[in-house]
């Protein structure tokens, strides 16, 4: 598909929008609209973390809508001038990132260490646990003997609803007690790296035909300062390298690198059971481009090679804590409660859970069949079926968090980015497919 065929296909109003002062009125759009949120925020919040993390990106926010203001006053008077470019405004995006999400992250972080208990979410707590028990025995997981004989109101730390691989944020924590070795740290480090990495991926290639340098600009807000995500990262954090690791992955997808692809996917399948359906959708892709096998390799084998030890060592622990508690089976239930309609028809409707599961069923087929009859052949269309079907996924969960929207949020915005020229990819049917399905 064309540059020109990706741009007709997108809403025209959409297009519009994204060109107002040259992508500047929406940058003020979402710095100002994140300021008013991050204020809410701190004001309203009944989570501490949350908070604190709202009274300090209010004012990074605000700065950052300062910022902006100034380069649409000096693009109105120089429109050809660099303070208001693209790498301008990507300067002013990472000043944003640095100070609404890095900042609050490694304040809290300090405060914990110096004996703050209220400076961290319980997610933060449950990986550097889980890193401590890989490290003494083998296994980032409790049995539910173990779980059991914990008083009523530890229980529910005591589970590990993550992959193996995630237990490797809690390890320094596990080997020195001190604000870096926080979980939060190093989460925050490993999205970095991967965000870079795909960055650098998706820059221009000199001597092929340019894209909008700005597309790329907006799917990193989109990771990294929309409020969702720098919320998430600076006070819990958990869900960020994931996400950063799938993005990756669609990079790799984008400049045809299908073993990269299945590797960087494979190791987010490592860290949690979000990245798994990213990684069936990609190999499908690798199908079309007969790697299939090399995606799929790194894709499912890095998640089993991280499970297998683990297995090994307590197969009942993994069962219970990666099987049972999410599906809602455990000894305590999942706080993961957001008012979406698939909570609230478990929660409301007569056998309302196995209403939410049948919805859930019909919508996983339905994306299957879309998968069967036209499988995806370019990176872009990929993350639009991921953040569609993952969208779906969590709207309809019965146990489900406001969070997890980072990641379909982040696949939509991210799409425009990995729209670049073919590189050995089909073009001719996709064109058609990526028109049906934005249509």
């Amino acid at each position: 598909m064309s540059n020109a065929d990706a741009t007709a296909s997108r809403p025209a109003w959409w297009h519009r929008l994204d060109a107002t002062g040259g992508g500047l009125g929406l940058d003020l759009g979402i710095y100002a609209g994140s300021a008013a949120f991050a204020a809410i925020t701190a004001a309203t919040s009944t989570l501490v973390t949350h908070r604190h993390w709202g009274s300090l990106a209010a004012v990074g926010y605000l700065a950052a809508a300062l910022l902006v203001t100034c380069q649409l006053l000096v693009r109105r008077r120089r429109p050809d001038s660099a303070l208001a470019g693209v790498p301008a405004r990507w300067l002013v995006a990472s000043l944003a990132w640095s100070t609404v999400a890095l900042l609050p992250l490694t304040w809290q972080s300090i405060q914990r260490a110096a004996g703050r208990t209220d400076r961290a979410q319980e997610e933060v707590l449950v990986v550097e646990d889980s890193g401590r028990r890989l490290l003494e025995t083998g296994t980032p997981y409790l049995g539910p003997d173990a779980i059991a004989a914990l008083p009523a109101g530890e229980q529910l730390l005591g589970y590990t609803p993550y992959q193996p691989g995630m237990a490797l944020f809690g390890l320094p924590r596990a080997l020195h007690d001190t604000w870096w070795t926080d979980a939060r740290v190093w989460f925050a480090v490993g999205t970095a790296l991967a965000l870079v990495l795909a960055a650098r991926l998706l820059r221009p290639t000199p001597g092929l035909p340019a894209r909008n340098p700005a597309t790329l600009l907006r799917g990193m807000q989109a990771a990294t300062v929309f409020p969702v995500c720098a919320l998430t990262l600076a006070t819990g954090g958990d869900d960020l390298p994931v996400l950063a690791l799938c993005l990756l992955a669609l990079a790799c997808a984008g400049t045809a690198r299908p073993g990269w692809a299945g590797i960087a996917v494979g190791v987010a399948g490592a860290l949690k059971l979000f990245a798994w359906p990213v990684a069936l959708v990609l190999v499908i892709w690798g199908l079309t481009r007969r790697a299939g096998l090399r995606v799929a390799a790194g894709a499912f084998g890095l998640p089993a090679l991280a499970l297998l030890p683990v297995l090994l060592v307590d197969h009942e622990a993994l069962v219970e804590n990666v099987l049972r508690f999410p599906l809602g089976h455990g000894l305590v239930a999942s706080p993961a409660q957001s008012p979406f309609p698939g909570y609230l028809i478990a929660a409301n409707v007569p056998a309302g859970r196995a209403v939410a599961a049948a919805l859930l069923v019909v919508a996983g087929l339905a994306i299957a069949v879309r998968l069967a009859r036209r499988p995806p052949r370019t990176a872009e269309t990929i993350s639009l079926i991921c953040a569609y079907g993952l969208l779906a996924a969590i709207l309809l969960m019965p146990t489900t968090r406001f969070g997890y929207l980072l990641y379909p949020i982040a696949f939509l915005v991210w799409a425009p980015a990995l729209d670049l020229p073919r590189i050995g990819q089909p073009a001719g049917e996709e064109a058609r497919q990526g028109v049906h399905l934005r249509a």
